[in-house]
Formats: structure tokens, C-alpha cells, sequence
């Protein structure tokens, strides 16, 4: 497997990066970068989550390399909603990916199923377990998808990724997430303005165990709200409450369609229902790790309890 020798070099592009964006105040991530990345690696196995980092990755890299020199593999897990599942196949097919599937056996580890602060990282160990051999059968490099924006906040899985040999193209090439929608649409990608879309389990707040029926009522309250015309949102599992996120210029939109919303949720299984008015943002529950909830010797409640 192609992959240890270049992550020092990651690690490094990446810090150089993230220095450079915090000075400029945006990215200034180019293609003819990111091809220069890529050609060195030679041969690529894309962690592909059918997202627009992912999926912007996964088709300049085939157009650089050649179908024959890239390998798009998806994760399959609980934690993978149907409709992302389908919609990676989708994208394979319309941009004639070599893809496959490839079951992910996180579920099976005991410090995973706990969901402390390290979730992530057994998540991306159980990724990296899963896509090595395939790495090497193609003699290929593993890489991700993970950006310039997302060097920040609580991100173990990217240190995991890494360490297992990950390496992350968009970052040595210093792309941000606004670079990744702006040369995604460019290029005529359906997926430039795709929400983000993280894995299920992070719906759950640090300590709650992921279990399949967790997992799935928040799978199945977000596809109801997504059917009354909600894109951009996350449903937060609080046990019996589910904590509703939405992009602030829909939280009118959401009280006046009340009835509507209250009985979407509570048919995916959730009891209460509850609208954050503080509106989505991504990780927001990782101020738990910084007000001490969950930890040892705490009351387990931070800024994140209902």
C-alpha cells in the first residue's frame, strides 16, 4: 500500500496551508495544484462520500489519472444514509467511475459504539482498515476529501486517516470549501452546491451510544423534513427529544409549518420535538467537549443538553 511515505509530507502541506488561508483570509486553491498533487501520487483510492470535497476530488483525479489509475470506494455502514449510498452509485454512473462498495465494520468496535470524543478516529481507523487492501491490490494511495476549512474544530478522524497513511490532495493544494464549490460548479458538477452531508452518527451528542435504531430515526426524521422541502438541516438525537437545526432564514418557515414539521419528526420515532434557534451549524456538538459534559466528575451537561 502506497501510502506511508507521503504522509509526512501531508502533514506538512497541510499546516502550510492553513497558515496561508488564515493570513489571506480565503483559499487560493487552483486545479493545475491539485492535478500536480495527484500525478505524484501516481494511483489513488478515493474515500468517496458522494459529497462535493469527495466528489470534486474523485473527478479531477480520473480525468488527471485515467479511470484505470483511480478506484472510488464508498463506505458502507449504518452510519451511511440510503440516500447518499444511492446517490454515490449515481454519480458513478453518470461520471463513469470505477467504484465499489465497501462494508465498514466500525459497529463492531465497543469504543466506537460508545461515541466518546475519539468516534471519529476509530470511525476513520475501521475507513482505513477497509480501503488499505484495496489500496494495496491497485498499488494506490489512499485519499480523502478533507479541505483547508476543515483543519480546525474537533476532528480526530483526519489525525487517524493520516497516521494509517491517508493523504489529503485538496489540502496540499490549498483549497477551502469555497474553492471546492467554486471550481466544482465551473467544472458543471451537480454536486458544487450539495449540502454537507456528515455521517449519521454525529447527530448523536459524545457519550450516547450509536445503536442501529438511533441511527436510523435520525435517518428517517431528516428525509421527512428534506420531503417538506428542508435541505440544508440536522436532527440532533437528545433521547426522546430531537433538537432541530436549520439554516436561520428557515426557522420562520418551520414554526409556521409547525403541525407539519412536529409530525415528520415524531413519526421517525422521537417523542418532543424541539427548533434550535441558534439555527445549523456543523459540529455544534463539540461545545460539550469544552463546557466538560459527559466527562468524569461532571454533571454530563454543557451547552448542549435540552
Amino acid at each position: 500500500m502506497a501510502l506511508a511515505s507521503a504522509t509526512g509530507s501531508t502533514a506538512a502541506a497541510a499546516a502550510a496551508a492553513a497558515d496561508s488561508v488564515s493570513a489571506s483570509g480565503s483559499g487560493s486553491g487552483s486545479l493545475d495544484d491539485l492535478r500536480d498533487v495527484l500525478r505524484r501520487l501516481g494511483r489513488v483510492v478515493v474515500a468517496f462520500s458522494g459529497g462535493a470535497d469527495s466528489s470534486l476530488l474523485a473527478k479531477v483525479a480520473q480525468d488527471t489519472l485515467g479511470a484505470d489509475s483511480v478506484l472510488c470506494a464508498t463506505a458502507l455502514s449504518p452510519s451511511l444514509a440510503g440516500a447518499e449510498e444511492a446517490d454515490c452509485r449515481s454519480l458513478a454512473e453518470e461520471w463513469h467511475l470505477r467504484w465499489v462498495g465497501v462494508p465498514t465494520s466500525e459497529m463492531e468496535d465497543a469504543a466506537y459504539v460508545a461515541n466518546g470524543p475519539d468516534r471519529c478516529a476509530r470511525c476513520k481507523s475501521a475507513l482505513m482498515s477497509a480501503l488499505g487492501p484495496l489500496a494495496t491490490a491497485e498499488g494506490a494511495t489512499v485519499v480523502l476529501g478533507v479541505n483547508v476549512s476543515d483543519l480546525g474544530d474537533h476532528r480526530p478522524g483526519q489525525a487517524a486517516a493520516a497516521a494509517a497513511g491517508a493523504v489529503f490532495p485538496l489540502v496540499e493544494a490549498g483549497f477551502t470549501k469555497d474553492d471546492i464549490r467554486r471550481w466544482s460548479r465551473e467544472l458543471g458538477l451537480r454536486t458544487w452546491d450539495k449540502p454537507a452531508a456528515a455521517c449519521l452518527a454525529s447527530r448523536l451528542p459524545y457519550g450516547t451510544p450509536v445503536t442501529l435504531g438511533r441511527l436510523a430515526a435520525v435517518e428517517a426524521a431528516e428525509s421527512a423534513l428534506r420531503s417538506l422541502g428542508f435541505v440544508q438541516l440536522r436532527v440532533r438525537h437528545h433521547g426522546d427529544a430531537a433538537r432541530l437545526e436549520v439554516e436561520p432564514a428557515a426557522l420562520a418557515e418551520v414554526v409556521a409549518r409547525r403541525d407539519e414539521v412536529v409530525a415528520a419528526v415524531r413519526a421517525a420515532g422521537f417523542r418532543f420535538v424541539a427548533l434550535d434557534l441558534e439555527g445549523f451549524r456543523s459540529g455544534s456538538l463539540n461545545r460539550g467537549l469544552r463546557t466538560g459534559a459527559g466527562k468524569p466528575g461532571t454533571s454530563g451537561v454543557g451547552e448542549e443538553a435540552l
